[in-house]
């Protein structure tokens, strides 16, 4: 599968075909083991969009694999090490290179473990009608993509099923969910990923404004990060020298494809249009360069 050649959908028959989400396409290795592919579907606003983004996958797997192997001293990740080419047939190891990864087969937590450095997307909007983000009080006063007094705020969301929003939820909700004890583990453990991936980020241009983390348990109780890693697909990534508050910074990130879909006369329902060829080869250049910065 070269980069320029687009994998919308994988057709894997050596393994069983357990799952087919917004991104990923996932199979049963065995009892403890999962294959998931990363395609180059591209989502925005919890709908899969009919234009796929051709070697958008590859560059995701790199980047969350670049991240798994730097922040795993605050908290161990799915990964195996066992090369996915391995444990698929012959003819179908050209769907897999580069693009996927064998991991333990773990419990995924009931919530979307989202931490916000700065005042933007649906946070700027809660903050702007409440003064509030997901529950939390912020000073009066901020404008938009300012950085978040006092550090980085972590702010649950619900995981919907197939079609529906994620919605955002207080922490007490989360605790509800989770459990008092491992939802304050995941808020922490969140935070202390964001906040190291921010600071070296920062060090190479970026700003991560915010991202997303998904948890999973073994059957000890034990914690794992889990999906994938501060890539662009789950992160607002801007570049540092564009960066000013009071207005959105452009980004690294599908926010391209975010303004670009809500400056068209669409519902946010499927179906979604099509990105036209500009839009898409500005979008892939984006996902490059973040992977360029960041992990070289």
């Amino acid at each position: 599968m070269t980069a320029q050649t687009a994998l919308f959908e994988t057709t894997i028959q050596s393994l069983r075909f357990l799952h087919r989400g917004k991104v990923r396409d996932i199979y049963a290795v065995d009892e403890d083991k999962l294959l998931i592919v990363q395609t180059d579907r591209l989502s925005a606003f919890d709908v899969i969009l009919p234009t796929p983004v051709p070697g958008k996958g590859m560059l995701l797997t790199a980047l969350s694999g670049f991240w798994f192997e730097k922040l795993a001293h605050i908290v161990p990740n799915h990964l195996t090490g066992i090369a996915p080419e391995s444990v698929v047939a012959e003819g179908e190891r050209e769907q897999v290179a580069g693009r996927a990864f064998v991991v333990k087969r773990l419990k995924p937590l009931l919530i979307e473990a989202i931490v916000r450095g700065y005042v933007a997307g649906s946070g700027w909007k809660d903050y702007k009608n409440s003064g509030m983000i997901c529950g939390i009080m912020l000073p009066a006063g901020l404008q938009e993509a300012a950085r978040i007094p006092g550090g980085a705020i972590f702010t649950p969301s619900t995981k919907a099923a197939g079609g529906a929003h994620d919605e955002n939820i207080p922490f007490t909700d989360a605790e509800k969910l989770l459990g008092k004890g491992l939802a304050a583990q995941v808020r922490d453990k969140a935070i202390a990923l964001y906040s190291e991936a921010a600071d070296y980020a920062m060090t190479k241009g970026i700003i991560i404004a915010d991202t997303k983390f998904e948890f999973g348990q073994d059957a000890a109780g034990g914690l794992y990060l889990i999906d994938e890693a501060l890539t662009p697909d789950s992160s607002r990534f801007w570049p540092a020298d564009r960066y000013a508050p009071g207005r959105n910074p452009p980004s690294y990130d599908k926010q391209f494809v975010r303004d670009w879909l809500e400056a068209q006369d669409w519902d946010k329902k499927a179906p979604p249009p099509a990105l036209p060829p500009d839009v898409l080869a500005r979008t892939r250049d984006k996902y490059q360069e973040a992977l360029r910065r960041l992990a070289g």
